[in-house]
């Protein structure tokens, strides 16, 4: 089967890891991927090229970009878009190019809210023959806010392969190289946020959180790695961080290529979203071991079980996240308990070829159809 994928950006993410997860997939059962993107630095094209894609191209975003998607999407036995933009755009020109369109909904898209955007989606969204949704909240949005009717909807949840993260966990002393390089000391409970510096990560309320466990008197550090490449958010984080007073106990990392390293360093996983439409990053931790701190949002709750791999918090609320990394790094015996349950969780419910064999017949039904 020839497979086009196109993405609104190719940078680090969890769609766009998630699509890499899904080209490798593709290619080692043997069909034909292709990969284009509208915008954005293609951080992770040189990854997907890795992976098998036979070719991987920036179409851009200007008034030739839906000629280009036109011979792409007419050159394929099946077109899949990923993320918003790229949806609409694919949407749009499908039916010109006569092409089989399948979608991907990767989060509960908070613009759909507005009235004009609700209708304007509601008409393209008849277009993909399926539309895959990440989780069970995401289609529960998709059918109020973007106005697809239920049946025209398959759940598949993120597959991870745990392998890399396991791998990482195994090498102690690399671990003990990265605490020491982090200026981690003795005691001290490492606590790790992944995420892109966006306003849905809420990057504010995880550093004034870990500002009242420490002054709490909880031997707490944070690492935080990612940037924000559309936007200030990062110099925004920091400048929080500088007023807060948090010196050295709050260290940006920037974008890693080593997050499995990083994960299997740290003590406990943690993130403050206000939405995620599921959140690859928690399989990530969880695949390391690590217990999880968040926010009882979106689909979070299908993903981390509260008291059973991780404590959940109320979005927004600083005290309660504060209050939640305090009792963490007091209990060890607890972390433990919730890290082994997590990776256990991991491998039961999130594997990597059940995603990726659900997808391909998802394909094969719109095909023929």
């Amino acid at each position: 089967m020839r497979i086009q994928h196109v993405i609104t950006t190719l940078d680090v993410g969890g769609a766009e890891m998630h699509l890499l997860a899904q080209v490798r997939g593709q290619v080692e059962r043997g069909h034909e991927v292709r990969v284009a993107y509208l915008k954005g630095n293609g951080s992770l094209a040189d990854d997907v090229r890795s992976a098998g894609a036979s070719a991987v191209e920036r179409v851009g975003t200007h008034p030739g970009t839906p000629l280009a998607l036109w011979g792409r999407m007419r050159a394929a036995d099946v077109t899949h878009s990923h993320l918003l933009k790229a949806d609409m755009l694919c949407a749009a020109v499908a039916p010109f190019a006569r092409a089989i369109l399948v979608s991907s909904k990767h989060n509960d898209e908070q613009v759909l809210k507005r009235p004009l955007v609700s209708r304007v989606h509601g008409l393209l969204g008849r277009v993909p023959r399926r539309t895959i949704v990440l989780s069970d909240h995401v289609g529960g949005f998709i059918q109020e806010h973007g106005r697809i009717h239920r049946t025209k909807l398959t759940r598949i949840y993120y597959g991870l392969d745990p392998a890399p993260f396991q791998a990482a966990v195994a090498r102690p002393q690399r671990r003990a190289e990265l605490r020491a390089e982090l200026g981690v000391a003795d005691g001290e409970v490492l606590f790790v946020c992944v995420a892109r510096f966006a306003p849905q990560k809420a990057h504010d309320v995880l550093l004034r959180g870990f500002a009242a466990a420490r002054a709490a008197g909880a031997p707490v550090r944070l690492l935080l790695v990612g940037d924000d490449p559309f936007g200030d958010g990062r110099r925004r984080a920091e400048a929080l961080a500088a007023e807060l007073d948090l010196g050295a106990s709050a260290h940006f990392a920037g974008i890693r290529r080593d997050v499995p390293e990083l994960l299997a360093a740290s003590d406990v996983f943690t993130m403050a979203s206000l939405w995620e439409g599921l959140g690859l990053v928690f399989l990530e931790a969880m695949a390391a071991g690590l217990p999880v701190l968040a926010t009882s949002v979106s689909a979070v709750p299908e993903v981390v079980v509260h008291e059973s791999t991780g404590l959940l918090v109320p979005p927004g609320d600083a005290e309660a996240l504060g209050a939640g990394m305090a009792r963490l790094a007091g209990d060890r015996a607890l972390r433990e308990r919730l890290g082994a349950a997590g990776a256990e969780r991991v491998q039961q419910r999130f594997r990597l070829d059940a995603m990726v064999d659900q997808t391909l017949a998802v394909y094969a039904q719109a095909v023929k159809r």
